[in-house]
């Protein structure tokens, strides 16, 4: 580890620890990290035996991790070893800091390597649902030298950013997304306008809005496969769409990042339901190319997620989160109990719009009424 934690990783660590996962004296916890992360994992490792936990820290070595791909043994990285498996079937709470932090390298890496290399996951989520585990996935670990670099942005900066997103109390985000909730869940048809030239009419399809604000609980039924995770820094609240209804524009004014894919200044119109037309200032073609590979839906207007995290703004990774933003998806919706079953999915977030639900306004000027 190259350094020591900072204040703002502390205070971080410590909120997190104490409001978001609310680790128990006495319980066990995993803290799980790469390289660039360690001064963080550290953190929240001297946090969780603060309050009197029992913690084990793995460290994922990346230069090992590498010489494996190198040597062609990347299925041997997908089979976890059984000390491994075995801490995760007496935890209690899971950190998760992304990794590895060779983001250049790992977004050139094959399918096929990449897949086996993280074969491990699927089964992963099995024991953690069996254990009832309950953790976060720290989007501090997508902060790397490599994004930074090709998105345009400086690295020490972005990563305050995120670690103020941290120090957000998730019950003042459980408040604004209760009562967007509650209109969501009443409301039929949602109108979006901004002064950018947005001005979209999409319909509710009845489904039960998912309010996310950080706090994870142990699998219940119903929850999606991974329902036992949450990201940090948090706050959504997510509504499915009827897949039929969508008409007008769409101008999005934040970056799009799902994992390495990333498209900027996003324009579509919609016109009977369907996304009549699309461009984009960047990223363009490589959205086009999977949008190509898309199954029946992939042009249907299919979830609303609402930011409700106020010190998140203009944050790569963290569009959706962003107070008061709103973010169009496309594509599939099943996990929220839509009808759109589209192997595609992408999103469109904007920041600082007029939402109405049934022509009463919820959002003003991006801020949550």
């Amino acid at each position: 580890m190259s350094r020591s934690p900072s204040s703002l990783e502390r205070a971080a660590a410590r909120n997190i620890v104490t409001k978001y996962l609310k680790v128990r004296a006495g319980e066990n916890a995993i803290v799980e990290s790469w390289d660039h992360t360690m001064p963080m994992a550290s953190a929240m490792v001297d946090e969780v035996r603060r309050v009197g936990g029992k913690v084990l820290l793995v460290h994922n070595d990346e230069d090992s991790w590498w010489r494996t791909i190198d040597r062609k043994q990347s299925k041997l990285l997908g089979e976890s070893s059984a000390p491994e498996w075995a801490a995760l079937k007496v935890a209690d709470v899971y950190v998760n800091f992304w990794g590895p932090g060779d983001t250049d390298r790992i977004e050139k890496l094959p399918d096929k390597p990449g897949n086996e290399a993280f074969a491990w996951n699927w089964p992963w989520y099995a024991v953690a649902r069996k254990a009832g585990l309950r953790g976060g996935r720290m989007t501090v670990g997508f902060v790397t030298e490599g994004r930074a670099k090709k998105w345009g942005v400086d690295r020490a900066q972005w990563e305050e950013r995120v670690w103020r997103g941290c120090l957000i109390d998730p019950e003042e985000m459980a408040k604004s997304g209760a009562r967007l909730a509650k209109a969501l869940s009443r409301g039929k048809r949602v109108r979006i306008t901004h002064s950018n030239g947005t001005d979209m009419e999409v319909a509710l399809a009845g489904a039960a809005p998912r309010v996310l604000d950080g706090r994870p609980h142990p699998y219940r039924k119903g929850d999606s496969a991974s329902g036992m995770l949450q990201q940090i820094p948090a706050g959504t609240a997510d509504v499915a769409l009827d897949s039929k209804t969508a008409e007008g524009s769409f101008y999005a004014n934040r970056r799009t990042n799902i994992w390495w894919t990333v498209h900027t200044g996003g324009t579509l119109e919609f016109a009977d339901g369907k996304l009549t037309s699309y461009s984009f200032e960047d990223g363009e073609e490589e959205f086009a190319r999977e949008y190509k590979k898309g199954t029946a839906g992939k042009d249907r207007a299919s979830v609303l997620k609402f930011g409700l995290n106020p010190a998140v703004k203009d944050v790569p990774n963290l569009e959706t989160v962003e107070g008061g933003s709103v973010s169009l998806q496309i594509g599939g919706n099943r996990y929220l109990g839509g009808t759109n079953g589209s192997s595609f999915f992408t999103w469109f977030s904007l920041a600082g719009s007029e939402v109405t639900i049934d022509g009463t306004p919820v959002i003003r000027a991006g801020k949550i009424l």
